[in-house]
């Protein structure tokens, strides 16, 4: 029976002919827009993850405490709400980094004075607080405590890069709708082209006893193989494309967003798309396969 069917519905696909072919062409379009605005969103979406998880508050500090005041300020730091650690940096670390930074112009350095940098704490924010507001709200406390001299942290740059991520969603869904409602309308079609031809076939089958399940499920079918085709295509095209193009584009992320590799979508992801081709394509024989019973 399932070879009957699947028999009949390659053979209603030779019928459509160009109609079943711009059918998938659509469906392959749609799904290119959606997987690979997905792609991009996905690989912005972990380096907004990597950044929050880098996100520091410093606290500089008016004097550098003694030992016994090192302790007691990290504790009332760490007391503090959306605070997940803290740590010391004295002056003299903080000068040391200064020179691995300058690299061979650290001599410069070494002919201050004195050290002119100040002590002060690297502050770890939780990721409730790796937010514009929740920034806002955390800097304000942690410039209460009367030893800190000046507060400096932002992560409205992350709030950015994660809005860029969300217009990308918002773009691949769109266009990804357009085109797959045009890709529902044209199987659609194709499949009522199909219901066309084969009309006088349905009637003798109606006449000699077949099962509407004979007539019915062959539309459906159909449909549903323009889909996966559709799906199976745009995911070549999606592989073709990260492959080229990612080493290209690497180097680039990395400088912007920190980003050093480039990743493929999730198995999860890509059958997501695949079951999305198959339900597009299933929808549309689906909508024309009830003219079957005229």
């Amino acid at each position: 029976m399932l070879g009957f069917l699947l028999g009949e519905a390659l053979r209603d696909l030779r019928r459509a002919g160009r109609v079943a072919l711009t059918a998938v062409v659509l469906i392959t379009l749609s799904l290119v827009a959606l997987g690979g605005f997905w792609l991009l969103s996905a690989n912005l979406g972990r380096a907004v993850s990597e950044w929050k998880d880098r996100v520091r508050v410093i606290l500089y500090l008016r004097r550098e405490p003694t030992s016994l005041e090192q302790v007691v300020l990290l504790e009332r730091v760490k007391a503090i709400p959306n605070v997940a650690g803290a740590r010391y940096i004295s002056k003299a670390e903080a000068l040391t980094s200064l020179k691995r930074m300058l690299g061979k112009d650290a001599t410069v350095a070494d002919n201050l004075p004195s050290n002119p940098l100040p002590a002060s704490i690297e502050v770890t924010p939780t990721s409730g607080a790796a937010t514009p507001d929740g920034a806002r709200v955390l800097i304000t406390r942690l410039g209460t405590l009367p030893e800190v001299e000046e507060v400096e942290g932002s992560v409205e740059w992350v709030e950015r890069l994660s809005d860029w991520q969300r217009l990308l969603v918002l773009i691949g869904l769109g266009l990804g709708a357009t085109l797959a409602l045009a890709a529902i309308l044209t199987v659609t079609t194709a499949t009522t082209l199909v219901l066309h031809a084969r009309r006088d076939e349905t009637e003798i089958m109606r006449l000699v006893g077949a099962p509407e399940a004979a007539i019915r499920l062959p539309l459906l079918l159909q449909g549903l193989i323009q889909g996966l085709l559709g799906a199976t295509l745009a995911l070549l095209a999606l592989v073709v494309f990260y492959r080229l193009a990612a080493p290209k584009l690497e180097p680039l992320m990395s400088i912007t967003v920190g980003l050093p590799t480039l990743e493929f979508l999730p198995t999860s992801a890509v059958l997501r798309l695949l079951a999305a081709g198959a339900a597009l394509g299933a929808f549309g024989g689906w909508l024309a396969r009830g003219r079957s019973a005229t």
